[in-house]
């Protein structure tokens, strides 16, 4: 049951997508990781509902069926008023069409023996034998809509429908889903607000909403959830990252392609973080790029590219010692690209390009001697091809006063609580200690 690939892979790519390549196998490599991972946590979550070496088919003879390929063992089969057999059969008369035929062993009480369905022994003794565990129907282009009957599979632990032509909202009944760790609902045609219902599933580990219609506002509560995956790039999203971006444990956030305005929330990098990657590319980003990135010391692939955001490039981004591709390309960036962030040692891809940037370092450029990836085409540095003409670069703005920093050496406490950071040219430069996690500088405790 594949469901791990490319973080912006779809059927209809939009631009900046073709700036991932250089980072496809370092992401992939990632993933194919926590798809491993992943599997684990299923099997781990599945023996919390029985014996696992029964879900093994290790010992009774007892195992899972899939695809309805093997007969149950002996044992009684499920009754026709099974709450299972009414939400199945309550979607299929949902579902429109069906090219490949896939629900055509949909018929009779006995739904473990349903193609893409997934059982295994139920925990409650007062229960049939066997409960639905799972549902597989990634690539079956089936068309039609989700049902609120579906909330009857109270024993559901993931929930696969990627690449299909689902339509119309998520049902707010989905909360009452309370086993399920895995909702990929990704390249369909689901529209609507944010499917809230999701935020309420206590033992939700990963989200893919990605490639399809949805819209409004992100709530703040998302980013709240115990989620290691959240992926709701190419959608149309709208409105500010919630402050409450900075509390995720996620180790993957794609927030890429959307509608999403405002600035990048600062308190994003006080928190003892888990994020690898972190993807807002192709949205409408504004204001600078908060020093705080800089001690999310776990990155590896970080994109901000195709936004608004403007002033200079802290220097604490060179604190992103694992950091391997990093674009900020086609902003409105301007200054000199800081030494120390070329010195990075696992990066393999640094894209400056189209921005205002006036110079670089003898350290930028000798990145391609070490093998590193580096655009900067379209910037204003003198003595370089394809840079923007004198015009251009003249009439650009430096951007708000407070993005403006002044280039100095790796800002110390690199990876703790401490930064030397740039107040403001024509301020001064000062340094504070970072709060502790949840605290602002300025205002106390973050509600």
């Amino acid at each position: 049951m594949p469901r791990v690939r490319h973080h912006l892979q779809g059927s209809n790519p939009t631009k900046g997508t073709h700036l991932f390549q250089a980072q496809v196998s370092s992401s992939n490599l990632l993933w194919e990781e926590m798809h491993k991972q992943s599997i684990v946590f299923l099997f781990l979550s599945l023996a919390s509902l029985h014996n696992v070496m029964a879900y093994m088919g290790v010992g009774g003879g007892i195992g899972v069926w899939i695809n309805g390929q093997n007969a149950p063992p002996s044992s009684p089969s499920i009754p026709s008023q099974s709450r299972e057999f009414q939400a199945l059969q309550a979607w299929k008369q949902a579902i429109t069409e069906d090219p490949k035929g896939i629900l055509s062993n949909w018929v009779g009480p006995n739904v473990c023996t349903y193609k893409g369905v997934y059982c295994s022994d139920s925990p409650d003794q007062t229960a049939p034998s066997n409960v639905v565990a799972g549902i597989d129907l990634n690539k079956a282009n089936l068309k039609g809509i989700l049902v609120k009957e579906l909330s009857y599979l109270s024993h559901l632990t993931f929930f696969h429908i990627n690449t299909n032509r689902f339509s119309g909202t998520v049902p707010d009944s989905f909360r009452d889903l309370q086993l399920l760790t895995e909702l990929d609902l990704s390249n369909n045609q689901f529209s609507g607000p944010f499917p809230t219902g999701t935020v309420f599933i206590p033992q939700l580990f990963f989200l893919d909403l990605r490639f399809n219609q949805f819209s409004g506002e992100i709530p703040d509560e998302l980013f709240q959830k115990n989620l290691d995956a959240i992926f709701l790039n190419d959608n149309q999203f709208e409105g500010e990252i919630p402050p409450s971006l900075w509390s995720s444990p996620a180790s993957v956030i794609t927030l890429a392609n959307n509608k999403l305005t405002g600035t990048i929330p600062t308190t994003f990098g006080y928190m003892s973080s888990r994020a690898k990657e972190l993807l807002l590319l192709n949205n409408k980003l504004t204001g600078c790029i908060p020093e705080t990135l800089g001690y999310l010391t776990g990155m590896e692939v970080l994109d901000l590219s195709f936004n608004s955001l403007n002033g200079h490039v802290p220097g604490s981004l060179s604190c992103l010692t694992g950091i391997e591709v990093l674009n900020v390309a086609h902003n409105q960036l301007t200054g000199e690209l800081p030494d120390v962030l070329c010195d990075l040692k696992r990066l393999a891809n640094l894209s400056v390009a189209f921005n205002f940037f006036s110079g670089f370092s003898q350290e930028c450029n000798q990145l391609p001697n070490r093998n590193v990836g580096f655009d900067f085409m379209g910037n204003c540095i003198p003595g370089q091809d394809m840079q923007r003409s004198q015009p251009e670069c003249n009439g650009v703005s430096g951007g708000d006063l407070s993005c403006l920093r002044i280039p100095g050496n790796r800002p110390v406490g690199c990876g703790t609580a401490q930064a030397t950071l740039g107040i403001g040219i024509g301020v001064g430069i000062g340094s504070f200690e970072l709060p502790p996690v949840g605290l602002s500088a300025s205002m106390g405790p973050v509600p």
